[in-house]
């Protein structure tokens, strides 16, 4: 099944229905599929085999995907926030592509030697232009998005109609949202969840409220004057929001759902969303670009219990990405690829259709079975809660012995003293590697910073000796991907150019 045919549907059932609002921009399910026949038009009109995107999003989002879909083209979003020359880089990667581009990035993509069709102008000519609908294989690649290389060069990750479809499809109700429903999203377009969201609003028959550059002040105009029910931020958002709803409180008497996700969030922070808005129903969603979205779900009911529970064994759900989503099956596997029991800690790997495992030059990395490596480090309870521990590639080697640094960070960041923290490995020659801690600490009116000495006797009393970080470090902030992923190697770096007190 092709995605284009979730807006058909869309459409057919309330063509009238509003389906996207960004800034001045409210477009109906019906208008929005009339301009992506058009836009299918423009690009079809070219030789282009790939629809690249490099914007703010918003409304252009939607309508460029589905454009691309009904030319039976890829799309392909571009993380905007990029160097030009890196722009450029990965353009080039990409087969024949034609890019429409926001005014402001224009003059960026210059030297891409491609054809640039500026957003405004795209608009326009899909008003006009003779609609154009073929069928796309349900097989062939619907979306291409870029990794955020955090750990490594990015790789272009191909998500077939399929993989998309069985996402929106196994987690989402064809019309189920009620009249009134309306979701905010504030998640870059070139991220899955942008992607996920613009399809799985639509096909549920939510309308899509974009906020296309986050500000904690704007987010809460808009929840509040477009009666916002559902909402979708990462970790760093969620921290602004909160902090600006504590500076300076106010009602949100439409929002029924918050999801967070993308990275993870710590705990006290939930904790504090979940005193600030007690009639919020939070939601952590867990997933991959691989997997087109969220594989793993901890709802609203399953944060109620763990934050009211009393047994260690529930409260720890808390931590937790709760368990699959329908679809979905997981498995977590030991050094020897053997399959691990109840909280035992080893590789992730994930199967189910939506899963796609596939990269541009690369091809697939799925198994004989079908299975996907995430290479995140992770452990299921006994009844069926996921917990992420991390990237593999994090993990620091310390005298022979393989140690977490999410294990450390989960027991700093509930120190008092502590607002964030990353754990890394420095080159060492005694150990190998040295743990560091680099601390942002709370806000204090002293404004001094907490006394290193006491964290680490922190974690030595919480932990093995041998998880005790070496040194701590203060920072002011640490450095992340638009999504909060901590970027360790910018980390590591920093510390390698910073000689030791």
């Amino acid at each position: 099944m092709s995605i284009s045919l979730l807006l058909e549907m869309a459409a057919s059932a309330e063509p009238n229905r509003t389906a996207v609002v960004s800034d001045g921009v409210r477009l109906t399910a019906g208008e929005l599929s009339a301009l992506a026949d058009g836009g299918a038009g423009v690009v079809s009109a070219t030789t282009t085999r790939t629809v690249v995107y490099v914007g703010t999003g918003g409304a252009m989002l939607p309508l460029l995907m589905f454009s691309a879909a009904r030319a039976a083209l890829p799309f392909c979003p571009l993380n905007y926030r990029l160097s030009g020359g890196s722009l450029c880089e990965l353009i080039a990667r990409l087969p024949k592509p034609v890019i429409v581009a926001d005014r402001e990035y224009v003059d960026v993509l210059s030297g891409a030697g491609r054809r640039i069709i500026e957003s405004t102008d795209f608009v326009e000519a899909a008003g006009c232009m003779t609609p154009v609908t073929e069928c796309a294989d349900p097989d062939e690649v619907g979306v291409v998005l870029f990794t955020s290389g955090t750990s490594a060069q990015p790789k272009a990750v191909e998500l077939t109609h399929n993989n998309l479809t069985s996402y929106v499809m196994g987690t989402v109700d064809f019309g189920a949202a009620e009249p009134d429903d309306a979701a905010l999203v504030c998640v870059p377009p070139y991220h899955i969840a942008g992607v996920g969201a613009a399809l799985s609003n639509l096909y549920a028959g939510r309308k899509t409220v974009y906020l296309r550059r986050f500000d904690p002040r704007e987010w809460i105009r808009l929840v509040v004057e477009e009666s916002v029910t559902t909402a979708t931020v990462v970790p760093t958002m969620l921290d602004r929001i909160i902090s600006e709803l504590e500076r300076n409180p106010k009602a949100l008497p439409t929002l029924k759902n918050l999801a967070y996700g993308g990275a993870k969030v710590p705990l006290p922070l939930v904790r504090k969303c979940m005193d600030l808005l007690p009639e919020v129903g939070l939601v952590n969603a867990y997933g991959l670009t691989e997997t087109s979205s969220t594989i793993s779900v901890l709802t609203p009911a399953d944060h109620v219990a763990a934050f009211e529970a009393s047994e260690p064994e529930i409260a720890r759900r808390l931590g937790s990405v709760g368990r699959p989503v329908p679809g979905v099956e997981i498995e977590i596997r030991g050094e020897d690829g053997e399959i691990l029991g109840p909280d035992e800690v080893g590789e992730l790997f994930v199967r189910g259709e939506q899963v796609s495992g596939r990269y541009t030059g690369i091809g697939s990395v799925l198994d004989a079975d079908g299975w996907f490596p995430t290479r995140d480090t992770a452990s299921v309870d006994a009844h069926g809660y996921l917990y992420i521990g991390g990237r593999s590639d994090d993990t620091i080697i310390r005298g022979g012995e393989n140690i977490a640094p999410a294990e450390i960070e989960d027991v700093l960041v509930e120190h008092s003293a502590v607002h964030e923290v990353a754990v890394v490995g420095l080159e060492d020659a005694e150990w190998g590697q040295l743990i560091i801690a680099v601390v942002v600490p709370e806000e204090s009116e002293e404004g001094a910073s907490p006394d290193s000495e006491e964290l680490r006797q922190y974690v030595r009393a919480r932990l093995r000796g041998s998880r005790t970080p070496d040194r701590v470090v203060f920072v002011s902030g640490l450095p992340t991907t638009p999504t909060g992923k901590i970027l360790r190697r910018e980390i590591v770096e920093q510390l390698r150019l910073t000689p030791a007190e």
